[in-house]
């Protein structure tokens, strides 16, 4: 029996091999297409975050027609304000592109992943705030990211989910979730009800403190997400999404691995800090946040689950069966809406106006 499931592992790792393949040699010549039309190797910034001594940068390398960016801002022609997400999956990335990260008059260099994402920490003093840093690839036009570098003293983070937390999305549902990706306008997008002055209340309650989505997402949806965000009045922080693509030994990346690595490299990158952990109990952010609080539980301030209608269930395909016990002394709470999730937030004192 052994050797029988030796194999079909074998067989199985050796087709994701051959799925990663396709996909390499498929982008390698869409990306040759792409530069005999002309278009450039072009840096999309996104919101990175960091502490005294390093930051991580984010960013997506990809193909784009020369003047595509307007003044080397995140805004451009490519991801306008007002157009649809599939325009942000056309765009051919830029396999193990070299980025020139430049802060403080200091140039960097990072490397790209194969599906032109970058993610790179930076070894560079910078004080507690925001930073603007500058990044370049081949003969690109300047693009600027910012960072936050969260001051040391600080002992209080959020970390949220972003798919029927604070944005209704549905996104379990194939169909619907291509719709929401590829077609639907950002302005038609719906806000969870109470979430964004759930998040600016705590916000305020606790300057200083870093504040972190987690989806997972594909990064191509980075520019949109983060616009509905700001439309939306939530607080500014960092993206953390992942890659939809095959890997070395599977067909498709797991979206509870991404969370659970992440959350993770958190708890590693900031040991002083204890997280606000925000989710909804339609998918597995229950289970994920649970076994967080069972490693790290000193990390841990409190999980709030947004509970969903029964409506809203059926679109996610179920609601998880709860995973509130076995965590030690780290609160729980649940609610159907923002204001709900504050009332109870107050009585553990994180929300405090």
């Amino acid at each position: 029996m052994a050797g029988s499931a030796g194999k079909e592992a074998e067989v199985l790792e050796k087709a994701a091999h051959i799925g990663m393949r396709i996909e390499d040699r498929w982008q390698a010549l869409r990306e040759r297409r792409a530069r005999r039309r002309g278009h450039v190797a072009t840096v999309l910034p996104f919101t990175g975050y960091g502490a005294p001594g390093w930051f991580r940068v984010l960013g997506r390398v990809v193909m784009a027609r020369e003047g595509a960016f307007e003044g080397g801002k995140a805004s451009s022609k490519l991801v306008a304000d007002g157009i649809r997400g599939w325009r942000n999956f056309i765009s051919p990335p830029v396999a193990n592109a070299k980025v020139m990260v430049q802060v403080n008059g200091v140039r960097h260099e990072a490397v790209a992943d194969r599906g032109g994402v970058l993610d790179a920490r930076i070894a560079a003093e910078l004080p507690p705030g925001w930073h603007t840093v500058v990044l370049t690839c081949e003969d690109s036009e300047p693009s600027e990211a910012v960072v936050y570098i969260v001051p040391r003293d600080i002992r209080f983070g959020v970390v949220s989910d972003v798919d029927d937390t604070v944005m209704v999305t549905a996104l379990p549902r194939p169909f619907l979730a291509a719709w929401n990706t590829f077609v639907l306008d950002e302005h038609a997008r719906t806000p969870t009800p109470g979430m964004a002055v759930l998040m600016d209340r705590i916000a305020r309650g606790h300057p200083g403190s870093p504040v972190l989505y987690l989806s997972t997402g594909a990064w191509n949806v980075a520019q949109t997400l983060t616009r509905f965000l700001s439309r939306n009045l939530y607080p500014d922080g960092a993206l953390l999404l992942t890659d939809w693509g095959p890997t070395h030994d599977r067909w498709f990346r797991s979206g509870q691995q991404h969370k659970q690595s992440e959350l993770v490299r958190l708890a590693t990158e900031f040991p002083q800090v204890k997280w606000l952990l925000i989710g909804d109990d339609g998918q597995h952010d229950e289970a994920i946040y649970a076994e967080f609080a069972r490693r790290f539980p000193d990390h841990v301030a409190a999980i709030a689950i947004r509970q969903l209608s029964a409506s809203e269930a059926l679109l996610a395909g179920r609601r998880s069966p709860g995973a509130a016990g076995g965590t030690g002394g780290v609160p729980w709470i649940y609610a159907p809406d923002g204001a709900g999730i504050a009332q109870q937030l107050r009585e553990l004192g994180i929300v405090t106006d």
